[in-house]
């Protein structure tokens, strides 16, 4: 579980540009995904949580198995990285558990998420396993654009276009919410760990710009 803290929404709705060939990839890509989503689910947004946190909760998972593997294939520490990409992972799936009792996928839509999570799972794994740098940048900007979604999903709620109903006791308990708590104390949630995956993410892929691996992050607790 990550420790975003307040956030305004100002910290909320940021951009990073891109800097160079390798970024420019990674939002393009980003933004050839997205095509598929908007096309696909327009503004069911609890439907569409539901697949965007499927296809999110592959990166953290295969970034730490190839960390794994790389520490041990060359005998070394790996400051902590491991751990932190996993709990991102373990975060993203507690987002699908959580948009998964919400919105009820149909059929049609859970062998949407099975696709999705093949296709999305051997491409990243290529992605990080020869482009470490250009694989973070493509969670970040990923992670933008679910920020971006959520808070689309928070307008409909407010304008009462989405009913505000009663956050999942799942949720309630991962993320140690009130009892009474709703689905847009959810949502907000929900955007802030976006928020913090998408900075750490974008840390990560300067760190690599640079040719140093990432401190474990501070905001990480066990």
């Amino acid at each position: 579980m990550f420790d975003i803290g307040n956030r305004h929404d100002g910290d909320i709705a940021t951009h990073r540009p891109p800097r160079d060939i390798h970024d420019r990839i990674a939002l393009r890509t980003v933004r050839f995904m997205r095509v598929f989503a908007d096309a696909f689910f327009s503004k069911r947004y609890g439907h569409r949580a539901v697949v965007l946190e499927t296809v999110a909760a592959v990166p953290g998972m295969v970034g730490g198995l190839l960390q794994h593997l790389k520490a041990i294939r060359y005998i070394r520490e790996d400051e902590g990285w491991i751990r932190e990409l996993l709990d991102e992972a373990e975060n993203e799936r507690m987002h699908l558990m959580t948009f998964i009792h919400i919105a009820q996928p149909s059929r049609l839509e859970r062998v949407l998420i099975m696709v999705g999570q093949a296709v999305f799972y051997n491409f990243y794994f290529f992605l990080y396993l020869f482009a470490p740098r250009t694989a973070h940048r493509v969670v970040a900007y990923l992670e933008e654009e679910a920020v971006i979604s959520y808070t689309q999903y928070l307008a409909e709620i407010d304008a009462g276009r989405v009913e505000n109903v009663p956050a999942p006791a799942l949720a309630v308990d991962y993320w140690g919410m009130p009892a009474d708590s709703r689905l847009r104390d959810v949502v907000i949630q929900v955007r802030a760990d976006e928020a913090g995956h998408r900075d750490r993410n974008h840390e990560m892929a300067d760190e690599l710009a640079q040719g140093r691996k990432p401190a474990p992050d501070a905001g990480h607790r066990p």
